[in-house]
């Protein structure tokens, strides 16, 4: 029988990408960003939010794409941001279909298709990306709010930073654990997800994870949720200092299911962590895979 502590590595292990899942991810990043190379004057691109930290969870879905567009696509910046989000969406259909695109709030979201399967399986393919339409500004970055029509500004290059700075703290611990917190979010038996975006989890993780790895998961997640559910109603602001806070859709119905959710995860740690102290590890381990969901291991 699995450990406590084998069982969570091969947890965080399964919430990796694996040489498979990366090429398919590689390919499909790879053929959004030369598509829209073709349609609008682009600077330069790259990846970013969770998938580029290394802190995306599975399935795989919304592989963050920043396209800083050049100078000669200024006009965009007099216009309400709406309009940019709205040209990239009908560049995006060109390619993949009505379906398959749908305009969010700050980002054109592009849907492969892909179902997810028995186990949170999906043959290895990611099944979405996110398009970010910027513009450069001093040493940070303007994306388009399509639900104010203004232009905010932001900096995921700071996120990264921030991120990486975390897990070296945390001896190289902390972005499996942030993994493993939005796996938890991600179970389809809350229906919606508590806590929302997903980023908000990590942005949390900056200081509800705290002290150093202490070198125990069971422990270090039971201090996680504890503190998330205490803290889940304040302001949590952009780490970059920049854009509005990261809990600004985080309305208070929001917050009392989250706490909810919060509160009766932590209580179920806490029931796993006695069930070993009773000596019943096959119990624990699958009161942590309820608690999870089915990438947590129980052989």
């Amino acid at each position: 029988m699995l450990t406590i502590d084998e069982a969570f590595r091969k947890f965080k292990s399964r919430l990796e990408l694996n040489d498979k899942e990366q090429k398919n991810a590689t390919d499909r990043h790879t053929e959004v960003r030369e598509y829209i190379r073709t349609k609008f004057s682009i600077d330069r691109d790259f990846l970013t939010g969770s998938y580029a930290r290394y802190t995306k969870t599975k399935p795989l879905k919304d592989i963050d794409i920043f396209f800083v567009m050049k100078d000669s696509e200024k006009h965009y910046r007099g216009k309400s941001a709406g309009v940019v989000l709205d040209d990239y969406k009908k560049a995006l259909v060109d390619k993949y279909g009505e379906k398959a695109v749908r305009r969010q709030s700050r980002s054109i979201n592009v849907d492969f298709g892909v179902q997810v399967k028995e186990e949170d399986k999906t043959d290895y393919k990611i099944m979405s990306v996110d398009v970010v339409p910027a513009f450069t500004s001093g040493n940070d970055y303007e994306i388009p709010d399509g639900d104010t029509g203004n232009w905010i500004k932001t900096n995921p290059e700071k996120h990264a930073e921030k991120a990486t700075r975390a897990h070296q703290a945390y001896s190289s611990e902390w972005k499996g654990l942030v993994r493993m917190a939005k796996y938890w979010n991600n179970n389809p038996k809350h229906g919606e997800k508590p806590v929302k975006p997903s980023f908000l989890i990590e942005v949390m993780a900056l200081q509800c994870l705290h002290g150093g790895w202490g070198g125990q998961f069971d422990r270090e997640m039971q201090g996680l949720f504890a503190t998330m559910a205490d803290r889940i109603g304040e302001v949590w602001p952009d780490p970059a200092g920049l854009g509005p806070p990261i809990s600004d859709s985080m309305d208070s119905k929001r917050v009392a299911k989250a706490q909810q959710a919060l509160r009766q995860a932590s209580a179920q740690i806490d029931q796993a962590i006695h069930l070993v102290r009773l000596g019943r590890t096959g119990d624990a381990l699958k009161a942590w895979r309820e608690l999870f969901g089915p990438m947590f291991p129980l052989s």
